[in-house]
């Protein structure tokens, strides 16, 4: 009799044979959905078994599905310490999972130590900024054979080589404004809900002063109308702008040159143009203008005149092919998730072109932007080449980057690979999100600037001048500072008036559950340039950010930041940092570069009215001065390619640039 128990119990502490055998099977020719299947079975009949919650955290992880494949893990490794790798897996999900204190535990708690294990070690000390000890790690890592730890172990080497930068001392006072961005995420995991973001800065009224437009999800957009005095009135309905819902991003630009600026909205399934009437209120021109589009998830937007004729033509990134219908379900019976965009099908891009009649037609075939599929997030603009026409970079998610080179006629070349912007310095494509295209280090050359995930790092492109670029990111620090976060939308402006552009990002984890995030929760940060790197600090305030924009709102030279919340107030960051002189031109034409020279040197920017992530800021075009009291000479080169030079122009003024005499852009 007890030997029949024993038999019983051992039976009992056995995966069901076939479940197992059939789930491995299954994971060796990357069926996933049967794998899952299988070692769920395995796992029902031996729930005592620690090698069915292996196979199955390794089901999860090989799909990135790191959420999911924690708590498999993490029971296999309980159940039995001794199980090959489950504990191990365990230590490298907690890290992949920006969970680096339980991640060190968990290396630690490991019987034995071998390459990847050592590794891992190294890793997550380095993501805590232990680097001594990290060091260590790597050599021993190395040591052991792991062939992947020396390639680790000479960025490592490179992130200690570069600059280590005293944070600096940022001063801005946050305020919460009277409007919230709604996601609607009630448990269905649909993957917009993850995206909102859209902000614009803009002075819809001509009064002078910036006012800021709000995209939103579930709720009306929001049109806040700047008091003059530190506060905002929430002007939607009047505006009549309360229509819309599912609203992703926001373009602004004075498409019929009337004087007054209009707005371009993306979002699901829709997308639409709004023509400022002058009078405090908009008119929905989508259907009139042609713009009524197919069917599909657009998401970011940039207006630019890329024939150079006068006239605003209009760029939209699509994202995926999205539907709420037949939306995949992703994660395990008890804890749902959001799909992996890899889950979805790419799209391609769109180019309009501006017929001079308050309408538009559909080039993106002939013009080559059709030709490239990707999964389009942030746009931005500016000529990498020099030649006096626009270009177009595109952060794909999960899938290479775009250069759209224009070649003028027409005609746009995708060269991001030729160029070097495709990848990530490991040749991978990462989740790329905003862009900025901005002259960093004052060389006349614009460099490009990529928020993306943890783990991913914020990759800094420095334009070498021979229509290529070389990855910075180490060099720049902000590899090291920007590892362990999750960013959105970015500017690259300069908040302390010192003549170098610094960078913002607001950061926040994809995940938005929960109401208000339970968890994510990220500070967003400022970047300082210290020219031969930067300087990272948070700002105070934990949330799932989105989306971020600029403007000076109070008129004192110092440019203040907007930063969406999901299901939180928006906030505007008035800046209180000590300034130097600074100097704006006011110019409506788009594609404009001004370069400035005061006896600190030479400083370069360009007016675009596309920032970051899905956003937009039409302000005037903002230098920092440092001590220079005037801008000694001024070189405007126009989209037309007429030059204009000025002289002696005084510090602390906005001056008003007005186009030669060809087609105006007003």
């Amino acid at each position: 009799m007890i030997f029949r128990i024993a038999i019983l119990g051992f039976l009992f502490l056995q995966p069901s044979f076939n479940s197992l055998e059939q789930g491995k099977q299954a994971f060796r020719v990357k069926n996933w959905p049967a794998a899952e299947q299988f070692f769920t079975q395995a796992v029902q009949s031996a729930p005592r078994a620690a090698a069915p919650y292996k196979w199955l955290g390794m089901t999860y992880a090989a799909q990135e599905k790191y959420l999911l494949a924690e708590e498999p893990f993490r029971r296999a490794c309980s159940l039995d310490a001794k199980e090959p790798q489950a504990c191990y897996y365990l230590a490298r999900t907690l890290f992949l999972n920006n969970r680096f204190p339980e991640a060190l535990q968990a290396y630690e708690r490991l019987p034995s130590k071998n390459g990847p294990s050592l590794l891992g070690m190294a890793l997550t000390l380095d993501a805590l900024a232990r680097f001594p000890e990290a060091d260590v790690f790597f050599r021993k890592a190395i040591a052991a054979g792991d062939k992947q730890a020396s390639l680790d172990y000479q960025q490592f080497l490179r992130r200690q080589a570069a600059p280590k930068p005293r944070p600096p001392d940022l001063r801005f006072e946050p305020m919460d404004l009277p409007a919230s961005v709604l996601n609607g995420a009630a448990g269905a995991m649909h993957l917009p809900e993850t995206m909102f973001a859209g902000v614009a800065v803009f002075d819809y009224d001509n009064d002078g002063w910036p006012d800021i437009f709000l995209a939103n999800g579930t709720a009306p957009c929001a049109l806040l109308h700047n008091n003059h005095n530190g506060t905002f009135t929430n002007v939607t309905a009047e505006a009549g702008l309360a229509a819309p819902r599912n609203v992703m991003g926001v373009a602004v630009a004075d498409f019929d040159n009337d004087g007054f600026l209009d707005l371009f909205l993306t979002g699901l399934h829709a997308q639409f143009l709004f023509r400022n009437r002058g009078d405090g209120a908009f008119e929905d021109v989508t259907a009139k203008a042609g713009l009524a589009g197919p069917d599909l998830w657009t998401v970011s937007a940039a207006w630019l005149d890329y024939d150079n004729d006068g006239l605003l033509d209009l760029f939209v990134v699509r994202y995926v092919q999205w539907d709420p219908k037949t939306e995949p379900y992703c994660g395990a019976p008890a804890f749902r998730q959001y799909c992996d965009p890899r889950l979805y099908r790419p799209l391609p891009n769109a180019l309009y072109r501006n017929l001079g009649n308050g309408r538009f037609r559909d080039v993106s075939e002939s013009s080559g932007i059709a030709a490239h599929k990707g999964k389009g997030m942030g746009v931005a603009l500016g000529d990498y080449d020099h030649d006096g026409l626009l270009d177009l970079f595109v952060a794909n998610d999960t899938e290479p980057n775009f250069l759209f080179r224009n070649l003028g006629g027409g005609r746009f070349e995708e060269c991001a690979l030729g160029a070097g912007v495709a990848f990530n310095e490991n040749g991978k494509a990462i989740s790329s999100m905003g862009a900025e295209f901005r002259d960093l280090d004052n060389d006349g050359f614009e460099d490009l600037f990529i928020t993306a995930l943890a783990n991913e790092t914020f990759p800094l492109f420095h334009n070498t001048g021979k229509s290529a670029f070389a990855d910075h990111t180490i060099a720049s620090g902000i590899s090291r500072q920007s590892l362990a976060f999750s960013g959105w939308s970015a500017a690259a402006i300069d908040l302390d008036n010192d003549g170098w552009k610094d960078l913002a990002v607001a950061n926040g984890h994809i995940n938005a559950r929960l109401s208000n995030g339970a968890s994510g929760l990220e500070q967003s940060r400022i970047y300082i340039n210290r020219r031969t790197h930067f300087a990272a600090a948070a700002l105070p305030g934990a949330a799932l950010h989105r989306g971020l924009t600029y403007g000076d709102f109070d008129r004192d030279g110092r440019l203040d930041l907007v930063i969406t919340r999901l299901n939180q107030p928006a906030q505007l960051w008035w800046n209180r940092n000590p300034s130097g002189n600074w100097i704006a031109f006011d110019t409506p034409a788009i594609g404009t570069l001004v370069k400035i020279e005061t006896p600190q040197g030479a400083q370069w920017n360009r007016m675009v009215t596309t920032n970051g992530y899905a956003a937009s800021s039409a302000v005037p075009l903002h230098f920092g001065l440092g001590t220079a009291a005037a801008v000694t000479r001024a070189e405007i080169r126009w989209p037309s390619g007429k030059v204009q030079t000025l002289a002696n122009l005084p510090a602390n003024q906005i001056h008003k640039l007005s186009p030669p005499s060809v087609r105006g852009h007003r």
